[in-house]
């Protein structure tokens, strides 16, 4: 087509151009950018990578146990060096620092294999010692925390698995109805307050006027010497029944104590007491 067609000619010879077009690598301000500007200073170390898919020489070495289905009892300690090696080379290669604990992890996995092509002395109960033993306990101890630490991230969490929400509730004015009372309801509740009074009753305890230990020292003084004492004496009948309470305990007490003995010259005649003979 040509004339005014000759912009839909050029539109057409492009769509059905097969060469794939020059793709932009940013937009600024909605503009496609295909060149890069030629006054444009990007520093040495401006871009750098972090490699996150292992938290340790730990965990690589966990992950190359699992990735194989080894028993981490029986580890090869050969082929595992291998494998960690080649990681730790793309490491430095990639960022030198990060690297650095990984080659101290390194340095033990060639010790513990130069340990293995060694004849193993014997231990105190005949077995020998295995190497691999202190790395195998560190490497179970690892992975009990790293499932533990999982369980925790799995746990539903505020802000991420759970939001707040907050609603504001709408304004209602609050009106205060004041109660309707009657004669009836007055009465009925006077009626309740003396019926509460009365059942209140008020208990003062007092401090005891006669005391056992006082009356204990009263009769083993009245006993010295080796004097016998008629039972009956000893009772005051002015202090009542508190008072031959009073005594009688204290009888009881000092007999306990093997303090005084009582004696009954015959049957059914008078009680003495006296003191107990050492």
């Amino acid at each position: 087509m040509t004339g005014g067609d000759g912009h839909l000619e050029t539109s057409l010879n492009a769509e059905d151009d097969p060469r794939q077009q020059e793709m932009p690598f940013a937009y600024v301000e909605g503009s496609p950018v295909t060149e890069l500007p030629r006054d444009l200073y990007i520093p040495p170390h401006a871009l750098e990578i972090f490699l996150e898919t292992f938290e340790g020489p730990l965990d690589l070495l966990l992950y190359l146990i699992k990735r194989q289905n080894i028993d981490i009892l029986d580890i090869p300690i050969a082929e595992i060096t291998r494998q960690y090696m080649e990681y730790v080379d793309l490491m430095k290669d990639l960022r030198l620092e990060l690297a650095a604990e990984y080659l101290v992890m390194a340095a033990m996995l060639a010790e513990i294999k130069s340990r293995m092509l060694l004849p193993r002395p014997e231990s105190a109960d005949g077995e020998e010692a295995d190497p691999r033993a202190d790395l195998v306990r560190r490497l179970q101890e690892y992975e009990r925390y790293k499932k533990a630490a999982e369980a925790l991230d799995e746990l539903p969490r505020l802000g991420r698995d759970i939001f707040e929400t907050s609603v504001l509730a709408p304004y209602a004015k609050a009106v205060q109805v004041q109660p309707r009372v009657t004669v009836d309801d007055l009465i009925s509740a006077m009626r309740d307050v003396m019926a509460r009074a009365e059942m209140y009753t008020h208990h003062h305890i007092q401090m005891e006027a006669l005391s056992v230990r006082e009356r204990m020292s009263l009769i083993l003084g009245a006993i010295r010497d080796g004097r016998h004492v008629e039972f009956s004496s000893l009772f005051t009948p002015e202090e009542g029944r508190q008072g031959v309470v009073v005594t009688l305990l204290a009888v009881l007490e000092l007999m306990k104590d093997s303090l005084i003995e009582m004696i009954q010259s015959r049957p059914f005649g008078p009680i003495h007491v006296k003191a107990m003979s050492t």
